[in-house]
This record gives structure tokens, C-alpha cells and sequence, in this order.
């Protein structure tokens, strides 16, 4: 798993700041490394007891900045000792360690403990790696650091065994962030469920730990590896310090955020050490995931900017400058198992005049796959349903100039299919323990080499023998029976949680290489799987199965704090919705889901005339400010639970801004007040092209400065009114 190296990473981004730059300045005399990502710098060095030491983290330095060296912290007392009050950069347990550790070992004589002293380091223009070791076992650590100009700071860390028996980690973490002692520390995270998901939390930092984790096998829609630290009082979406990161792994994990009573904040993340276990055999290493982080002066949304601007260029599959994704339709609310040929045509004959532009058909194309029940595993098309395969679909829709997509779920399997038949070990399981089912389903166990050549196996077939553009990939249950029947010999059966995650990613990324025009979208339930490590291997993911429109505007606000537009798959469906009963208009639908990447569940075969209309409208809108939406800078200037939610887009070069608006309800008779908005040029002029004449008031041209000071002024009425502005730079 290696990052984009810097030469491929420089984007134009609107107003960005042109001295950006992704440095390491090595201070050999000092046994210092200032490492210098966009507007923020990172220090560590090196102090007399010959630990790695955090010692700045904020602004950027100018070049010629030097910093006191590194010293380890004095003994407070003798329940306080030096280790738990210095700010190492990665401690081991051991040498009196209380706090959260970074890494936690047996070693084969018994011993426990580690004490990671400094060996080596070597530097390059963007790449740091600091070379531990313990003092008394044949343990090295390699600490990795690298930086980018977006304002990105990677970490991650290699176990070595330099010995000749077998150490077991019991825990192992990317690394520890230090920031310095304060007393207003407020921390962000995102929680949620099923349905859900990515609720925003703001909380005073309290003393003591504070553990965001999934235990589930996977990311999980009640946390989502993503935190962010402001100040009380300075920090705000438009100003002030905010220290944030998210982790790249798409199994269990966690982050630990701890205040000590000395007012020191910590922050730890890696694999999640709840049963875990790891044999690390002789001559052999672990690598931990990605932990990316950043710093910014200027709040919450610029520091949400910096991860967009990031992931586009670093992360996707598609990049440095994915394409933006296309209007999809899913046949699954029209007609959810009951999927035929000519269903399926008929819907894209409709989907294709509201100018949709990839067809995706759901679940029930394959094996006995009549409802929840049955099939999975047995990835063969339906002959009663699609009596000559797949092409003559394929074909219609590739004829209504549209391209094609289909759903699976490949490491999933039902106990009532051919494969649990033939294969029931190769479900997760423990012996002689009943297999809890979830949605009447089992987990195959990617661990497993034969279970992996199986998946990629037929997944590879699916693609070859049919012109297949994008897969939705399902993953509909959490892990229960983490078990690793017949294990290699020599492993730790909890190895599970590395060996499953590190195959799926092998999968995706076999598959994507034998097809490089082929998508993938990640789904699990939702918002289940959605992190920074999926997204190496995915082009999309699908935030919550929630498509009610209003439920929609909080989940996606949480969301757009961690991850770009770009990958933000938003539905529009039909009323009253199937989940809470809501029904609202289909403007208001249409604008929600605009704010990401734009998909159609509705059945079309119950749109009216004048629906086929607004949809067709609409989708044309989109395709016209779709760049700016999915790859400019995003600008949240009036969220939820707020009654009037406004957000706003300003295009990479500067010439297209939008501005999407909805109102909850109207209340007393009173207009909305205007909306100021943000990122403009204060000395341009902009053409303003309102959606609705009847909802705008104000003049069609006006300066960049008017419209952040003066604002606009927008006429929403009722309940979940919406409209939209297009902005074009003269």
C-alpha cells in the first residue's frame, strides 16, 4: 500500500495559496526533522535518553527555523514518571508506560516490555523514516513519515523481527500525535447506526480517554476513524486552529484521544487490540495502516477542504484528477428482487431520457436469488430471469448511450446456497459454535487463500465475458465467530482481522489491474466500509441506506468533515419515503442528492409527465455545475439542525461557484436571512443564474465582495422549499 509519490500531486485549486510545499529538512547536529506539509510543520527529535520525541505541531515554520532540542520530561513525582509526561512519538509499553501505548509485545523469553530508543534515520524531499530499537530485544520499529503540499501528514509503522524466535504484538499502533498542554481542547467525531451514520459531535475535551473504535471486523456505521481537535471559544467552521486525521484500514481499529491530568493531549491510532493477536516470526515485519493527518489556522471547513483536495489527489483509484462520476440509476427501490429482462429495459428506456448515464441493475440477478434468503455465493446469472444472459440488457442499455453496472456481494454467503453446500468451512466460524446468521447470511473467510482465488475468481469472469463498467459492492453484516479455521501454521488465529482486510484489498486491487476501466463503489448496508483505506481500491461509496431527503442533509454534512464530494454516492427516491414515511418534494430530493455524487432510485415507471420534466431539468443542472460539486472547494455555510441549510461550491480555477439552499419550515411568516457566501474573488464580478426566478431576489450581477458581505437574498416558503444558484466569474 504505497502513497502517490509528490510529483503527480499538484492541483489548481481556486485561491489556493501558491507557496504550498511538501518538505523534510533534516538538522543532523540537532537530531532534529521538520517536516513541512502545505501551511503546517511537524518537528521530532531526538533527546539525551535517546527517544524520539514530538516537539511542534501547528503553523508552518519559515525555513530557517530552529527549535530547542529535544529533553526528556523530569519526574513529576513517582506516580508520574518521565515516560507518561514526555511526548514520544511512538512508546512502548514498558519503563513505568500508564498511558495508551503504541505498541505492546511478548517477547519469547516472557518479557513484556519495550523501550524504543532511536538508531538511525534517512530523509528524502518528502519521505522521513526514523529507524527504533528496543534496548534489550532484537525489535526494530521504522517510523514513516510523509508529507504533502495539500497540508497532509502520512504516518505509519514497520514491526521488525530481527531475532530468531517469534515475538506476538498484542497491539500495534501507526503512531501517537502530541499536542501541547491547554485546557480547551474540544474534540469532533462522527457516530452514528445503521440508517444513521455520520452524525457530528463537538464535546469539551475531558480528562482521561476517550476510545472511537470498531470492534466489528469492519469500519462500522457507529464510528468512522475520523477525529478532529479545535480549541473552545477559537475554533469555528471559518476560523481558528483545528488538528484532525483519519485512519486508512477498513477493519477493526481505534483511536484513542487522551487527556492526561497534566493537560497533555494524546491522540493513538492503529489496529483495534481487542482480540488481537499477531506471530511475528523471524526476519519477518508488520506494517500498520495509514494514519493522515493535518493542521490548519483557518477551521473546520478548511481543514474538511484539505482532506478533499488530498484524497482527490492521492488516494482514489483514478487519480491525481479522477473523473467526476456519472448520473447513475438503480433498479433497486423500482423493483428490489424482481428483476427481469424486460423490467430492466423498460427502466432504462426512462432513465435514459431524464439523462441518466450509467444503468446499475441491484440484487436478484443471479442463482436463486428470489429474496434475502438464498444464492449468495452462487455467482451465475439467472436463466429463468435472463433466459440469454446478461448482453441483451447490456446491449439495450449500451444503445440508450448509457453505460453499465451491477450489484454484488462477493464475501458474503447464504446457507442456503450451492457453495455453503459444498464449502461450509469456508464461512467464518469456530468449531463446534453455532454461526450466527445476519440478514439470513454467513462471511465467507477472506483469510482463507482458497475462499480469496474463489472470490477474485469469478468476480473476473462476471467482468470478462460481460461489458461491465462499475460493481456495486455489498457488504451486508458485521463479523461474528471470528474464527480462522486451519490458520498457517505458526499464526495466530487472530490474525484474521489483518489477513481478511489485507486479501480484500488484494481482490480489488488484482481486479482493477486485469481492468482498469472498471469502478467500483463500496457499500456496506451504507455507510458500513468508508474510510480511507476502501478508497485506494473504490471509486465511490454509498453513505447510509437512509435516502430520505431531509435525514440526508445531516448525514451528508458529517460526511462531507472526512470525505470529498466526489465519492458521496446520494440517491434520489421515491415518496413518502420507505423509511420514515417523509414526503417532500422532488426538487428538494433532486438538491440534497446533488451535493455528491448524483444517482436515481425512484421507480421512473410511476413518474408523471411533468416529473420526467424536473428530473430531465435537473439533471442537466447538475451536469453543468457537476465539476465544481465534486472537485472544488466546499463551503458549509449554514448546517443542520439549522432550519435554512445552505452549502456552497467554488470551482478549482475560480469561474463557477453554486449555491444550493433548502428550508425546512417556514415559521411566523418570516424571511430567511440572506446568505452570505464564501471563497469568491472580492474583486471579480459574477453573473448569478437562479434555478427559480420566483425564489431570487436581488440583481444578476454583482462583486465577489457584495456577495460575502451584502449576501443574497433567496424567497423559500413553507416546508422543504429548495432552489439553487449557478455563479460565472465575468
Amino acid at each position: 500500500m504505497h502513497i502517490r509519490q509528490l510529483s503527480i500531486c499538484l492541483l489548481p485549486f481556486a485561491f489556493a495559496a501558491t507557496h504550498l510545499s511538501a518538505q523534510v529538512r533534516a538538522v543532523p547536529d540537532r537530531q532534529q526533522w521538520y517536516l513541512t506539509a502545505g501551511e503546517s510543520t511537524y518537528v521530532v527529535g531526538v533527546d539525551e535518553q535517546k527517544m524520539v520525541e514530538s516537539l511542534y505541531w501547528g503553523p508552518a515554520l519559515t525555513p530557517n527555523t530552529l527549535l530547542p532540542a529535544a529533553h526528556s520530561a523530569r519526574e513529576r513525582a513517582s506516580f508520574d514518571g518521565p515516560v507518561n509526561t514526555t511526548p514520544l512519538e511512538y512508546p512502548g509499553w514498558g519503563a513505568g508506560l500508564h498511558l495508551e501505548p503504541s505498541l505492546k509485545i511478548d517477547s519469547p523469553n516472557g518479557d513484556r516490555t519495550l523501550v524504543l530508543q532511536y538508531e538511525s534515520a534517512k530523509a528524502d524531499a518528502d519521505h522521513l523514516e526514523i529507524v527504533l530499537k528496543d534496548a534489550s530485544q532484537p525489535l526494530r520499529v521504522h517510523l514513516h513519515y510523509q508529507v504533502f503540499p495539500e497540508g497532509v501528514l502520512a504516518r505509519w509503522s514497520t514491526v521488525e523481527n530481527i531475532g530468531t524466535k517469534a515475538f506476538h504484538i498484542e497491539q500495534a499502533a501507526s503512531g501517537t500525535l502530541n499536542l501541547p498542554a491547554n485546557t480547551d481542547y474540544t474534540l469532533s467525531r462522527l457516530t452514528g447506526m445503521w440508517a444513521g451514520e455520520y452524525q457530528l459531535h463537538t464535546d469539551a475535551l475531558p480528562f482521561g480517554a476517550q476510545q472511537i473504535e470498531s470492534r466489528r471486523g469492519s469500519t462500522g456505521h457507529q464510528a468512522n476513524p475520523w477525529f478532529s481537535i479545535g480549541r473552545e471559544a477559537k475554533t469555528t467552521e471559518t476560523a481558528g486552529p483545528v488538528w484532525f486525521g483519519e485512519l486508512g484500514w477498513s477493519g477493526s481499529w481505534r483511536l484513542d484521544v487522551e487527556r492526561t491530568p497534566l493537560n497533555l493531549v494524546r491522540i493513538t491510532a492503529g489496529y483495534n487490540p481487542f482480540d488481537f493477536g499477531y506471530n511475528l516470526a523471524p526476519g519477518k515485519s508488520l506494517d500498520t495502516p495509514h494514519l493522515y493527518t493535518g493542521y490548519t489556522n483557518a477551521g473546520n471547513g478548511e481543514a474538511s477542504r484539505i482532506l478533499h483536495r488530498f484524497q482527490l489527489a492521492h488516494i482514489l483509484p483514478m487519480g491525481p484528477d479522477p473523473k467526476p462520476r456519472p448520473i447513475i440509476f438503480n433498479s433497486w427501490e423500482a423493483t428490489e428482487f424482481h428483476v427481469s429482462e424486460e423490467g430492466q429495459v423498460a427502466l432504462a428506456e426512462k432513465a435514459a431520457k431524464i439523462g441518466v448515464e450509467r444503468f446499475v441493475m441491484d440484487d436478484g440477478w443471479f442463482g436463486k436469488r428470489k429474496d434475502d434468503h438464498a444464492g449468495l455465493g452462487d455467482w451465475y446469472v439467472d436463466k429463468d430471469k435472463f433466459p440469454n444472459g446478461l448482453k441483451p440488457l447490456i446491449d439495450r442499455v449500451h444503445g440508450l448511450g448509457m453505460s453499465f453496472g451491477l450489484w454484488v456481494e462477493p464475501e458474503m454467503v447464504n446457507p442456503n446456497s450451492d457453495l455453503y453446500r459444498k464449502h461450509p468451512d469456508w464461512a467464518m466460524h469456530f468449531p463446534d459454535r453455532q454461526r450466527t446468521e445476519q440478514r439470513n447470511q454467513l462471511l465467507l473467510n477472506l483469510a482463507k487463500p482458497e475462499v480469496k482465488a474463489y472470490v477474485l475468481d469469478w468476480l473476473d469472469k462476471l467482468v470478462s465475458e460481460n461489458d461491465i463498467a462499475f460493481l456495486k459492492w455489498d457488504y451486508n453484516r458485521n463479523w461474528s465467530e471470528a474464527g480462522w479455521d486451519g490458520a498457517p501454521a505458526g499464526a495466530d488465529e487472530k490474525q484474521i482481522y489483518i489477513a481478511y482486510v489485507q486479501n480484500l484489498y488484494d481482490i480489488l486491487e488484482k481486479l482493477r489491474a486485469k481492468h482498469p476501466k472498471l469502478e467500483i463503489e463500496s457499500c456496506s448496508g451504507g455507510g458500513g466500509r468508508v474510510d480511507l483505506g476502501i478508497l485506494r481500491y473504490t471509486d465511490e461509496v454509498w453513505p447510509s441506506d437512509n435516502t430520505d431527503a431531509f435525514d440526508r442533509l445531516s448525514i451528508q454534512d458529517g460526511f462531507s468533515h472526512a470525505y470529498t464530494p466526489q465519492v458521496m454516492v446520494a440517491w434520489v427516491t421515491d415518496v413518502p419515503n420507505s423509511l420514515n414515511r417523509r414526503t417532500v418534494p422532488l426538487q428538494y430530493r433532486f438538491l440534497v442528492a446533488m451535493q455528491g455524487a448524483l444517482g436515481i432510485g425512484n421507480d421512473l415507471n410511476k413518474f408523471s409527465d411533468a416529473d420526467m420534466a424536473l428530473a430531465t431539468k435537473l439533471t442537466a443542472l447538475y451536469k453543468d455545475v457537476r465539476t465544481t460539486v465534486q472537485h472544488g472547494n466546499l463551503y458549509r455555510l449554514q448546517t443542520p439542525p439549522s432550519n435554512a441549510t445552505q452549502v456552497q461550491y467554488v470551482s478549482r480555477d475560480g469561474g463557477q461557484a453554486v449555491l444550493l439552499a433548502y428550508l425546512h419550515s417556514q415559521q411566523l411568516g418570516l424571511a430567511q436571512p440572506r446568505v452570505q457566501l464564501q471563497g469568491l474573488d472580492p474583486n471579480a464580478t459574477y453573473k448569478l443564474q437562479p434555478l427559480d426566478a420566483a425564489k431570487f431576489r436581488g440583481e444578476l450581477t454583482a462583486t465577489g465582495a457584495q456577495l460575502m458581505g451584502q449576501g443574497l437574498d433567496l424567497h423559500l416558503t413553507g416546508d422543504f422549499d429548495s432552489t439553487a444558484v449557478v455563479l460565472t466569474r465575468q
